[in-house]
């Protein structure tokens, strides 16, 4: 293992790592930032080959020090899906990345055990987080797997199904009559008023270094070569920040051939990434009204707006909307694949079949598509 330490990923200050959430100079979310050049990238891979499946096997590029031992329920080693979804696409070599198959069906695991192992290691008992589902599962599974407590704060209309599973695993409901902007916000006063630690995205820098394991399972699994690109779908865009973070690592050990473009999807009905983007705006304004059946792209402004943009320009990629419309009938031709696809995964393939149609997505070039959660968590 190796030190890390934490700098801001906008105006760059350090930070303490004990207890940290935001910059306390700008507000903006933190980083976390290893020696690099004390890790020998051969060392690595063969220790990383060795050892049992999920994603705390890469434990030299993740929050802990020596002797600790990560909050865990066997998230990650999900499986990189070849897939033949039509004619249209037939020039590209389509893969899926299948989240669906971690511990309580969605990517959320992969975030929640970082933020969850790192925040237990320092004594927290008590979390909060706003949430429009698997988020929510996510913390209350692994709160109660610390145990600890899980307070959500959630809106109203999210589908029962969805809150009796996170009351399965022990958390509490407070439902919202707002979006998750407005959930947010009670969240952090809950914090405030109680000292409960708020999980929420980007508010403490850990669920990136979760969620970065999934762009280090599809490199290493391509014999550590980058595909040429990679639509994410994007609400808070946590995990698309950590697969560019993963990229840069990863190049700093030398350890992957190749680059990444990065594309970012949201709905038509929220869609403040990609208005930034094609407006070349450093910041994305929030998004009024925001309607989209996909709940998890239903994020009006999120914290790491920056970080995101950041990411898709310098990668080389870019941002793209669909419909709620494209989006179904797109997770149930995944399904006809044998994926079982959350509407956000859907979203992807949508979206890739748009990016191919204008030219962006080339023939003969490797594609990852995320399927964040499985259509059962729905």
């Amino acid at each position: 293992m190796t030190d890390w330490r934490l700098e801001c990923g906008d105006c760059g200050e350090g930070v303490p790592v004990e207890g940290a959430t935001l910059c306390p100079s700008c507000g903006k979310p933190l980083l976390a930032r290893y020696d690099l050049d004390a890790l020998d990238g051969e060392h690595l891979r063969r220790a990383w080959a060795t050892r049992r499946g999920g994603m705390w096997r890469y434990r030299e590029l993740m929050p802990l020090h020596d002797g600790e031992s990560p909050v865990t329920l066997g998230e990650g080693s999900t499986p990189l899906l070849e897939v033949s979804v039509g004619e249209d696409l037939a020039g590209l070599r389509l893969l899926v990345k299948d989240e669906g198959q971690n511990p309580t069906g969605s990517f959320k695991d992969r975030g929640l055990s970082g933020a969850v192992t790192r925040a237990s290691l320092e004594g927290v008992r008590q979390f909060v987080i706003p949430t429009a589902g698997n988020a929510g599962a996510a913390l209350a599974a692994y709160a109660a797997a610390a145990g600890a407590s899980a307070q959500l704060f959630m809106p109203t209309d999210t589908p029962e199904g969805v809150a009796r599973r996170c009351e399965h695993y022990g958390a509490n409901i407070d439902r919202v009559d707002g979006l998750i902007d407005e959930c947010g916000r009670l969240a952090a006063e809950f914090g405030d008023e109680t000292g409960a630690f708020n999980v929420s995205t980007l508010k403490e820098p850990y669920r990136i270094e979760g969620k970065k394991t999934m762009m280090l399972e599809i490199v290493e699994e391509l014999d550590w070569k980058a595909p040429d690109a990679i639509v994410y779908p994007t609400g808070g865009g946590t995990g698309l920040i950590g697969s560019w973070k993963t990229l840069q690592e990863l190049g700093a050990l030398g350890l992957v051939e190749g680059s990444t473009r990065l594309y970012s999807v949201q709905g038509t009905g929220c869609a403040p990434i990609v208005r930034a983007f094609e407006s070349q705006q450093r910041y994305a304004a929030k998004w009024e009204d925001a309607d989209t059946e996909a709940f998890g792209l239903r994020v009006p402004g999120a914290l790491g707006d920056f970080l995101i943009l950041d990411a898709l320009r310098e990668s080389g990629g870019g941002a793209i909307a669909v419909d709620d419309h494209a989006m179904t009938d797109a997770a149930l031709e995944l399904g006809r694949a044998g994926i079982g696809a959350a509407i956000e995964g859907g979203a992807t393939l949508a979206a890739a079949r748009e990016l191919y149609a204008r030219g962006e997505l080339r023939d003969g070039e490797t594609v990852v598509l995320f399927n964040t959660a499985h259509l059962l968590t729905y």
